[in-house]
């Protein structure tokens, strides 16, 4: 047989290379196989019907043409069936311990970046976190009243064992997952569905958001910190994090809080009653509502004596536990404009932990009071009032965000982007002086009367020529206009970007000359800041900065302008104060500030510093509506005069004011341009007028007369005007 393999082997080989087998040799296989001689390869000769086919001689044989074979095979594709039919048991037992291994391993990555296992070890709740001024002096407390995390093996044996009897029975013989929990659960109506892990997993990792998703990744967090923690690290970390309401996270802090001792002396009883609070904190806190949460304390001593924690006799001797909250200085504010904006600042640099926080910010106590005093005593009507004070550094010192912080605790300093109206002007100033303008050169002030943009000026007054700074400190709009044309709106966009500007201001709208950028009062302030620091920008901090280092200094990218355009500046700056527009806020020091009326006199302000001192004022109503003529160079002016004249003590403080004022809510939305109008000089509807006819007192739009005599001082309605012959 052997001999016979191999002559049929060789004569195959012989075949294939051309020299070919003995005629009628191999008749049958012959007239079977194809010609490789001729021409016509893809055409097998004719044979006898019924005799076996080449491939067939060779499977009988046993000699199935390895190269074929494979040939064969790459011929199939992937997405064809016999190319997976052809796969053995073998093969596919690999490819599926690969895919397990594979996805096991993305599995494990996935649960590290987003459930690391120290995670578990933070507290879920920011904790608490005192404020203090400058001076030492708390001003707000916020965050939650978090203290040291627990340790199971200090703790009774009766604490944990109330925790598990009524939240998880089965807690040290599951994998993270109850199946007969939950069941249980369903039946009974209590004892919950979730065991520890669950929960632990849920404050811990997620939200609280009811879906099939939530709970499945719930569920596979709970294995993850199974596989990874002991039990009673498990349990440390619930204990120690989850919430018992009245603001009080974590066993420790609701022991101290509800019976003022340690959990490591809390009594059977004591412990039943916490146990109880888990399933709903606010709804059986002890502090409101003592009989619910006496009686779920019984249902947890129930638990216990059905778990064998206790006996029905030491059931039944448990007293009901006395709560002993003691009293605390909680005087404190939760939360002033101030604190708002300060806290988020503050717990960015925070690591996490479970210690509460003591911080000392730049807010002055005595500028805060001052602050507060003279907004509550200003006539405002109905509009709102924002002020910002800050040193040349950034450093904030006072701050109003509105009228009352417990009506409307929106921050109109921080969170309102309006259009700051012709405050916006000393940026196309400054950057005409650092194109070669001097105060002294002339701009033409006539009215606009090409173009689609026609502003006009306050009161309509213009004039052929006017110098720069007679145009800033009248706040021609025209002028303003022409000067940002002639600069070129891309030079004063860059301009207010290096003073620190943040908002959208488009290049070529000629418009933005006059201010109709929405920004916040802050990010105006800072940028004066910058202005009178001649360091920009300025960037507006609550919490005290140590000197810069050398590196901070070489990294630290600022700009500065020439001293020449800072002095130029600065001298417009005090003409806008002492003889334009800004008059009513003029000091006896040397003060510099712009003032800013938007369209329809919608929003008023004054922006300006002395001293060391950098201060902002914004009155307007959250609903857009006009003022009642109020410009930045009346009530505004005026509020930033009387800050500055107490604070720099130039005079003496006002005394608080004995009147509460409204305080409306609604959408803030910007808007902006003109100057001019009435004064208004009190609540009761009088309002000084000055314009083209000189100046004129009116009440509630009426003209008045104001004469004195024997008997007094006498306002009365003012004699109509003769008529012309």
């Amino acid at each position: 047989m052997a001999l016979f393999d191999r002559f049929w082997k060789g004569s195959r080989a012989r075949a294939d290379e051309g020299a070919g087998a003995p005629a009628g040799f191999f008749p049958l296989y012959e007239s079977s196989r194809p010609d490789d001689d001729d021409d016509d390869d893809d055409l097998p000769r004719p044979r006898v019907s019924g005799t076996p086919s080449y491939d067939e001689w060779d499977a009988k044989l046993g000699l199935v043409d390895e190269a074929l074979a494979a040939t064969e095979k790459k011929r199939l594709r992937w997405w064809q069936r016999d190319y997976w039919r052809a796969r053995s048991k073998l093969w596919w037992t690999g490819r599926g311990l690969l895919a397990t291994f594979v996805t096991l391993a993305l599995l494990i990555a996935w649960l590290t970046v987003t459930a690391p296992l120290s995670k578990s070890l933070e507290p879920i709740a920011p904790p608490q976190v005192t404020l203090l001024a400058s001076d030492g002096t708390p001003i707000a407390r916020q965050g939650a009243i978090v203290e040291a995390p627990v340790k199971i093996k200090d703790l009774p044996p009766h604490v944990a064992q109330a925790f598990i009897a009524i939240e998880d029975r089965r807690f040290y013989s599951h994998w993270g997952i109850d199946p007969r929990g939950i069941a249980r659960a369903a039946w009974t109506g209590y004892g919950g569905g979730s065991t520890i892990t669950q929960q632990l997993a849920k404050f811990t990792f997620l939200t609280p958001e009811q879906s099939i998703t939530r709970k499945a990744r719930e569920a596979l967090i709970a294995l993850w910190l199974e596989g990874w923690l002991t039990k009673d690290e498990i349990l440390e970390r619930y204990l120690s994090n989850a919430y018992f309401g009245d603001n009080q996270y974590g066993l420790r802090a609701a022991s101290l809080h509800y019976f003022y001792r340690q959990p490591e002396k809390l009594r059977p009883e004591q412990a039943a009653m916490l146990a109880g609070l888990l399933q709903a904190p606010s709804r059986f806190a002890p502090t409101k509502h003592y009989d619910k949460a006496k009686a779920r304390m019984e249902l947890v001593v129930q638990s216990m004596v059905e778990e064998g924690y206790l006996t029905a006799a030491e059931a039944k001797a448990l007293p009901d536990p006395r709560i002993d909250v003691r009293t605390r200085d909680d005087n404190l504010p939760t939360g002033t404009y101030f604190a708002d904006w300060a806290l988020p600042l503050a717990r960015e640099g925070m690591e996490a932990g479970y210690s509460k926080q003591v911080l000392t910010t730049t807010l002055d106590s005595r500028l805060q009071a001052l602050a507060s005093r003279i907004v509550a005593r200003a006539p405002l009507g109905g509009a709102q009032v924002a002020l910002v004070a800050m040193r040349r550094n950034g450093e904030v010192v006072a701050m109003v965000g509105g009228r009352d912080y417990a009506k409307s605790p929106f921050n109109r300093a921080t969170q309102a982007r309006r259009q700051p109206g012709s405050t916006f002007k000393t940026f196309v100033y400054l950057t005409a002086l650092q194109e070669g303008w001097g105060p002294d050169d002339t701009i033409p002030n006539t009215p606009i009367t090409q173009g689609s943009y026609r502003p006009k000026n306050a009161r309509e007054q213009y004039s052929p020529q006017i110098t720069l700074e007679d145009a800033f400190a009248s706040s021609s709009n025209v002028a303003a206009v022409r000067l940002f044309q002639a600069v070129g709106s891309d030079k004063v966009i860059a301009t207010a970007r290096r003073l620190g500007i943040s908002a959208p201001m488009t290049e070529g709208d000629p418009s933005l000359a006059l201010g109709t950028s929405s920004m916040t009062l802050m990010e105006l302030t800072a940028a004066y800041a910058g202005i009178a620091a001649n360091e920009y920008p300025v960037e507006p901090h609550a919490f005290p900065r140590g000197d810069r280092g050398f590196w901070e200094w070489m990294t630290t990218r600022t700009s500065s302008m020439s001293s020449g355009d800072h002095e130029e500046l600065e001298e417009m700056l005090r003409a806008a104060i002492n003889r334009g527009t800004g008059r009513g806020a003029s000091l006896p020091i040397a003060n510099y500030g712009k003032t800013g009326t938007t369209q329809d006199y919608r929003d008023a302000l004054f922006v300006g510093y002395a001293g060391d001192l950098v201060v902002g004022v914004w009155i307007g109503k959250d609903d857009n509506t006009p003022l009642a003529g109020v410009t930045g160079g009346s009530l505004p002016a005026r509020i930033w005069r009387d800050f500055m004249l107490s604070a720099l003590k130039i005079e003496a403080a006002p005394a608080p004011a004995a009147d509460d004022t409204p305080d409306p809510e609604g959408p803030v939305q910007p808007l902006d341009v003109l100057e001019g109008g009435e004064i208004p000089l009190g609540q009761d509807g009088t309002s000084l007028r000055v314009d083209e006819n000189g100046v004129s007192l009116r009440q509630d739009g009426v003209p008045v007369e104001v004469r004195v005599d024997g008997g007094g001082v006498v306002v009365q309605p003012a004699p109509a005007p003769t008529p012309p012959p």
